[in-house]
């Protein structure tokens, strides 16, 4: 006799995934895959003197002194790149964005197969259920599709498109080298004040690893969460509230000089080449110093709470929305961080990582929510590259998504309102995993090459054999990295730049690209 068992309620956003088939987490990893930690930051003033630790530009200064010292003036000029890590095991493939067999995403899958992925027989893409207003196709009704149409306007949708990747990955794992900002920095991103920002203090910025053999530990990320983490990169301390900028800059410029001369008549005891090296640094901390209180005297100029676009009546988020208390308060306020950073080119690439997205808990309505949340995330970064390109900056974005692993249902309903009638998230499932990209072009939709890299069996597995990408993480890294640079004209370089990579010769490189040059 079969016993029917009571449906499990949903799980609010501010509630941690316990589930009986995971051990206690330990580390930090499984707390934020979770949902019990979304992440802190430790800020702490910079004073005049803390400010000479990594000095970079100054604009103050002849173009020779801030070679010298290394300085940047402006950003690299490459397209702006941001990453979300939904750590836990998300789903993507299927009910949100489509994957079809080897002929693209319309090449449909199997009544069972888009069971397996959590789509029951009457709303299957094939009767109807597609959405194609971001040009890469999404589920009618997916959670990352009603966030994205919630945030991102007319005008904006008709800049985009992308593509999905077939790439399965190990469930609930920090261990998946995931996390491309170290390629994609090597690729030619970097910013005006520092090369990678992150919404986690981990070597990669974000909940994932990024591959080891692209790792610089002299471009670790900076860990940006809420807008004073933003502001603290440039605060030069009390200065600039007693003086005007301009007086302040000049007080920096007389300061450099005197420290110059004093340190041009001591020895500071460490030999030749070392007392040259410890008088140059010193020099270029009073350089930096000065430029950063010539041309961000007023940290709140890289405020996202003061940016308009972003916050406000006419803002991407209400004020209400963007300083509540609640998790989508926090995850707003993460996003505009990093996002502002990175699309006005102060970084050159930045990290998101959204925690709780383990969301196998015997219930549809948790993920939909988890879902929701993650496209409004998306969608504000879309629509600020927008919004700067048509108030005069023409800012392009590559958006790119993953996670750790995947889910699949076992074709029970939950019918709930939260739940919309689809299958239920019972266990993780690296077969249906994928991650996929949205480009925003200013000039308009971006030419596709290929929407789908790699695909589906019909029975929603990935075909392993499909691409490079099917079954390594760390060429589903290279194959992110690959696309990137075709959006910036540079394929060419790929081989030269990633020598012994696992992507194949020039010709397989095509089939592995998503979207063309941009305009």
């Amino acid at each position: 006799m079969l016993i029917k068992l009571p449906r499990k309620r949903a799980v609010s956003l501010e509630q941690p995934l316990l589930h009986l088939d995971h051990g206690k987490p330990k580390t930090r990893r499984e707390f934020i895959s979770q949902g019990f930690m979304a992440g802190t930051a430790a800020v702490s003033g910079a004073s005049l003197f803390s400010l000479l630790a990594a000095p970079r530009r100054a604009n103050a200064f002849s173009q020779q002194l801030k070679d010298d010292c290394g300085i940047r003036t402006t950003s690299s000029g490459k397209v702006p790149f941001i990453c979300f890590d939904l750590a836990g095991g998300a789903n993507i493939a299927g009910s949100n964005v489509l994957m079809g067999k080897s002929g693209g995403q319309e090449d449909f899958l199997s009544t069972a197969g888009y069971n397996k992925l959590g789509l029951p027989g009457d709303m299957l893409p094939g009767q109807g259920f597609i959405n194609e207003e971001f040009g890469l196709k999404f589920h009618s009704d997916s959670g990352f599709l009603r966030g994205l149409l919630d945030t991102v306007s007319v005008g904006a949708r008709a800049n985009i498109d992308g593509s999905i990747i077939a790439a399965r990955s190990e469930n609930d794992t920090g261990n998946n080298p995931h996390n491309p900002m170290y390629g994609i920095l090597k690729a030619g991103a970097d910013g005006e004040l520092l090369s990678l920002v992150g919404s986690q203090s981990s070597e990669s910025g974000g909940n994932s690893m990024a591959p080891m053999s692209l790792i610089n530990p002299q471009a670790r990320p900076t860990k940006v969460d809420r807008p004073s983490d933003v502001t603290g990169l440039v605060d030069v301390g009390d200065l600039t509230a007693i003086l005007s900028q301009a007086d302040a800059v000049e007080v920096m410029k007389s300061m450099r000089e005197i420290s110059v001369s004093k340190m041009a008549n001591a020895s500071p005891g460490f030999g030749a080449e070392a007392n040259d090296d410890i008088r140059q640094r010193v020099d270029c901390g009073y350089v930096k110093s000065a430029d950063l209180a010539e041309r961000f005297g007023n940290p709140e100029d890289l405020d996202p709470s003061r940016d308009d676009h972003i916050v406000g009546d006419s803002g991407i988020f209400s004020t209400a929305e963007f300083t509540a208390g609640s998790r989508e308060g926090r995850e707003f306020r993460k996003t505009a961080s990093v996002m502002k950073l990175v699309q006005n080119g102060y970084a050159g690439a930045g990290t998101v990582t959204l925690g709780g997205y383990d969301y196998h808990t015997g219930e549809r309505a948790t993920g939909e929510s988890r879902d929701y949340l993650a496209g409004r995330c998306m969608g504000a970064c879309l629509e600020y590259a927008h919004r700067l390109s048509i108030s005069g900056t023409p800012t392009p974005l590559m958006l790119y998504v993953f996670s750790d692993g995947s889910v699949s249902s076992n074709g029970r309903i939950d019918d709930t309102e939260g739940g919309r009638g689809k299958g239920e998230w019972t266990g993780d499932n690296q077969q249906t995993a994928a991650s996929f990209y949205l480009v925003y072009n200013p000039s308009g939709r971006p030419v596709v090459r290929n929407r789908q890299i790699g695909w589906m069996r019909a029975d929603a597995s990935v075909e392993t054999a499909s691409s490079p990408a099917a079954n390594n993480v760390n060429q589903l890294v290279q194959t992110v990295v690959l696309n990137y640079m075709a959006l910036n004209n540079e394929i060419g370089e790929f081989g030269n730049l990633f020598p012994g990579h696992g992507l194949g010769n020039a010709d397989s490189l095509d089939r592995l690209i998503g979207i063309e040059p941009l305009a």
